[in-house]
């Protein structure tokens, strides 16, 4: 019966991944030495009185002692210290709109009850805190353990929370992104267990009601190591990053080219899981096109388990099975050859298209926070859009326009024959919008036409959707239209000249009830741009009668009345 590992519970979005970053003093590595005759401060451990007392010989203390025997307040304060002034680069996009960086939720497990004390104290000096941004709960503490436990989980307010072992197995506090280590344990299934309360996933809205700079859902923890907890190796849960300081553009190029490397088919992986909680679906939607129908976490989990070592050994059984008394050298190159074979399955997917779709949204969701630069105030006055920088806008949307008519299929159709443009959709239009959006996202479509509109006169203001000024602006850029007008203006004068050629002949003219119902298939191709019979199954067509209603309108001329339209309004 094989067991449910963690790495499994990450890709099927049970668990986030974690990463480690480490701390390390002198005195948390090698211990010191109190030299005789030095003035010391001796305290009670139950009533934590203390007194002055000079030592009579030489005191040496090992790590092992801290915080036990020997309490070194220098040694609290620099990892506390250091911790602080790691956060910002550890949680980089956490900073308000004041300018100013707010902790994540923080769990320290503490060695003894008397060590929280000495931690908390120190924490709030250091963060210049006052009592509730940072508590105790521990079976020990002055106010109501669960009631703190309570206000940590669900209230803005503790940030910091200090524990022994009362939130080390079993409670679960899903904000939580920082579990700091400043105690050691023997035991594999308590480091586990420890470790768990920070696996939890958590959305984006609960997440965001008790850590308000967070911009998406949860994506990971981080275990803050300042003891060597992680080192030890008491779990086979490694971090399942292994390249920090490796940009995913590389690792993805490095995938690309064929590497084989453990480190970095674990560190894409991680990279791809955490992406996935930041996608939208149409984001995720555009993943599983360019990857040959495989969904974000399906390619993670390949990844991963390319150098899962049951996956190994599995194959080596199996391998065993078909090949009896098949001497184990022949059996080694025949499972490298199966390995070799599921690796370039699980790298097959990153090619160029995919890997420069994954780094394009990857920018979307992501920020450098410069902290490095400070700035210096120029001018602060009121300003218009220039005529060279309207002209700029421009000419780079013409460029982007022009250079991709072959690349999307909505903007070929534009260049293409008049006819075609009756096979444009929403879907496509709405296609075009979010490729923009991702690689040229200040080619806005309200914004270019602002440009325009500097330039030369345009017919109209720019229109409310989004959509229909894009298709406004290709219908310029593409030569449809010599003035820049909204396309529903266009679609409405396209409407009168088909109505007035109909009614121009000898034939029969659109009753009063016909004309409402053509009307209603007009407006909806000025928003959406196409109309199709399935269309009338929905809003607003299905509240007057849908299809059944046109067909018993316009009879056997209904096909030929919605073709003639999509034509006819588009062109």
């Amino acid at each position: 019966m094989s067991e449910y590992s963690y790495e499994e519970s990450v890709v099927d979005g049970v668990n986030v991944p974690y990463d480690v970053f480490t701390i390390e003093t002198e005195i948390t590595r090698a211990g010191a030495t109190i030299k005789a005759r030095e003035y010391v401060d001796m305290r009670e451990k139950l009533t934590r009185k203390k007194r002055w007392e000079q030592l009579d010989e030489d005191y040496e203390y090992t790590p092992g002692k801290l915080d036990k025997e020997v309490v070194n307040p220098s040694q609290i304060r620099h990892i506390i210290r250091a911790y602080k002034e790691a956060l910002p680069t550890i949680f980089p996009d956490r900073v308000d709109e004041k300018g100013e960086f707010e902790v994540p939720k923080t769990l320290v497990f503490a060695k003894t009850d008397s060590h929280a004390d000495d931690i908390i104290q120190i924490i709030r000096e250091e963060f210049a805190e006052g009592n509730d941004f940072c508590k105790k709960i521990t079976y020990k503490a002055d106010e109501d353990p669960k009631s703190v436990l309570t206000r940590f989980r669900n209230s803005w307010a503790p940030r910091i929370a200090v524990t022994v072992d009362m939130i080390a197995t079993g409670t679960d506090v899903k904000p939580l992104e920082v579990l700091l280590f400043m105690r050691d344990v023997k035991s594999i299934n308590y480091f586990e267990q420890m470790k768990g309360r920070g696996t939890r996933t958590l959305n984006f809205d609960d997440l965001k009601r008790v850590t308000r700079t967070a911009r998406h859902t949860k994506t990971h923890f981080v275990i803050v190591d300042a003891v060597g907890a992680t080192k030890s190796k008491k779990t086979d849960s490694r971090p399942l990053e292994r390249k920090p300081a490796v940009p995913l553009k590389d690792l993805l190029g490095a995938v690309a080219m064929g590497v084989q490397d453990e480190d970095l088919f674990m560190s894409l992986a991680n990279r791809l899981i955490r992406l996935q909680k930041q996608l939208t679906e149409e984001e995720k939607g555009g993943f599983e096109k360019l990857s040959g129908g495989k969904p974000i976490n399906h390619a993670a989990k390949d990844l991963l388990d390319a150098y899962n070592p049951d996956t190994v050994e599995n194959m080596q059984l199996k391998i065993e099975r078909e090949k009896p008394g098949e001497a184990p050298v022949e059996i080694k190159k025949a499972v490298q050859k199966e390995l070799d074979v599921l690796r370039r399955r699980a790298a097959s997917p990153f090619t160029g298209k995919l890997n420069e779709y994954i780094e394009n949204v990857r920018k979307v969701h992501e920020q450098i926070i410069d902290t490095v630069n400070p700035d210096t105030l120029r001018k602060a006055e009121w300003d218009s859009f220039s005529t060279e920088k309207a002209r700029d806008v421009v000419r780079d949307f013409s460029d982007y326009i022009q250079a991709n008519k072959n690349e999307i299929i909505a903007l070929s159709i534009f260049y293409d024959q008049p006819f075609r443009r009756r096979e444009l959709t929403f879907a496509m239009i709405k296609e075009v919008l979010e490729i923009l959006k991702r690689e040229k996202p200040m080619l806005a479509p309200h914004y270019v036409w602002e440009a325009y509109a500097q330039l030369e006169e345009v017919r109209g203001s720019s229109p409310k959707s989004e959509l229909v000024t894009l298709v406004s602006l290709v219908r310029k850029v593409t030569g449809i239209d010599r003035q820049l007008t909204p396309y529903n203006h266009i679609v409405d004068k396209n409407f009168k000249d088909w109505i007035f050629k109909k009614h121009g002949g000898a034939g029969e003219k659109f009753t009063e009830e016909q004309m409402a119902w053509l009307r209603m298939l007009k407006d909806h191709v000025a928003g959406s741009f196409h109309v199709a019979l399935d269309d009338l199954d929905y809003t607003p067509f299905d509240a007057l009668g849908g299809r059944g209603k046109m067909w018993q309108l316009f009879g056997d001329q209904t096909d030929d009345i919605i073709d003639e339209l999509n034509e006819a309004l588009a062109a």
